[in-house]
């Protein structure tokens, strides 16, 4: 779904030459998942029964960049197209489930032989040794089974789990370092290498605290403690949650860490008389009671605007912050606005529309947005012709075929 396409799209932003390959009888998920400019309000999993290909949001995020083309893979003429691609090419990924590879032959020993020091990056939930190599994976799996979901949640209340597969698009970026070692150290020594990425594994290196946690305090990362929500169990703040606002399933996030931000959250909320209760006189009182607190709080939070609560106790010299949602990052937070974000493409089908851009800055580069993501099949000549000089009948005969 997501590691292979935003591994290679975060290269296609800064210059490399990405040709997707894709089957016309079995296109891509995300192109099949109706998240459609003006679509209207749907699940993110509620799939169209029959999506117009080329207007896949979130293939068209994924894909920005790239060259498309088409093969069918379930066919001989097809597996020898691929050879003659790959002869081509001085990295070749992939993202499918365990085994698909190896059934087609394409093990990194045959891509060796067809392309001499190739880099071939392999990119799974598990990785391809060890017991559980055959499994296959989507990012709420890998989130479960790496812990992660594990400590995440309210305590005493099963594993909340993280909604969408937020792994796919970690686990692309260590993709995306890998493949760079690998090219750096193929330009130093002269050979390639078979890189081999479990997100599974990418998980185990986030959750670093807490196997710290487990293996030096002996703590359990489910107990009726822990996890902690929106709260803290190593410093004294206290209140320290999320708050309900005025607007239906709106929110601002507020911390106080001491005496000083205390008396500005007072003032900011205009000395209500419950703030003089000795249940609240210190910061240590207040962390033992946070429960009572947290009502008060919230009744407060509750008849307001969430971006205005964050701009009040700002000014007051306290840690607040909206909970903003997608409409708020790509509508109204001035400094993503600033940074670029958020940028617009022409799409020969969705027309102008927001993507995401790439989460850091240099000095002296920039990505290069060149094109939207592909139409099906819409470099398949300028691939197969011009980079591979198949002639016109060749060509025509792969087509009626099916093959391309």
């Amino acid at each position: 779904m997501g590691v292979g396409s935003v591994a290679t799209r975060l290269l296609g932003d800064f210059g490399a030459e990405v040709i997707k390959i894709e089957d016309r009888t079995r296109v891509d998920m995300p192109r099949r998942l109706p998240i459609y400019k003006d679509g209207g309000l749907r699940s993110y999993g509620e799939e169209d029964p029959n999506p117009d290909p080329n207007k896949g949001g979130l293939f068209n995020n994924y894909s920005r960049n790239k060259f498309g083309v088409t093969i069918n893979m379930r066919t001989q003429k097809g597996r020898e197209l691929a050879d003659r691609l790959i002869a081509q090419s001085s990295v070749v990924t992939e993202n499918f489930a365990p085994g698909v590879m190896e059934k087609w032959g394409l093990t990194y020993e045959h891509l060796d032989e067809v392309s001499p020091n190739v880099i071939y990056g392999r990119m799974s939930g598990y990785g391809h040794s060890g017991p559980h190599q055959g499994y296959r994976s989507y990012g709420p799996i890998v989130q479960a089974v790496c812990g992660l979901s594990a400590i995440s949640g309210l305590p005493g209340r099963e594993p909340s789990g993280w909604g969408l597969s937020y792994m796919d698009n970690v686990a692309a970026y260590f993709n995306s370092a890998a493949l760079l070692a690998a090219i750096y150290e193929r330009m130093r020594t002269g050979r390639g290498t078979e890189v081999d990425v479990a997100a599974v594994e990418v998980g185990v290196s986030i959750a670093g605290p807490t196997l710290l946690d487990v293996s030096v305090n002996d703590h359990p990362t489910r107990r009726p403690d822990f996890p902690t929500g929106n709260r803290l169990e190593d410093q004294v703040a206290a209140p320290h949650g999320v708050y309900a606002c005025d607007e239906d399933d709106r929110w601002v996030a507020i911390a106080v860490f001491d005496d000083t931000e205390w008396d500005g959250l007072v003032s900011a909320m205009g000395t209500p008389r419950w703030s003089e209760d000795p249940r609240f006189a210190t910061q240590a009182l207040r962390y033992e009671h946070q429960d009572d607190l947290d009502a008060l709080i919230g009744a407060w939070t509750k008849e307001r605007d969430p971006h205005e609560v964050m701009t009040l106790l700002q000014y007051h010299g306290v840690r607040a912050g909206a909970v903003q949602n997608s409409q708020d990052l790509c509508e109204r937070d001035p400094q993503l606005d600033h940074r670029g974000v958020f940028f617009e493409l022409d799409h020969p089908v969705i027309g102008e529309a927001l993507f995401e851009g790439v989460p850091l800055k240099f000095s002296t580069i920039a990505p290069d947005n060149w094109r939207s993501a592909p139409l099906v099949g819409e470099e398949n000549d300028y691939v197969f012709k011009g980079l591979l000089g198949m002639d016109e009948a060749e060509y025509d005969e792969l087509a009626d075929e099916g093959v391309i």
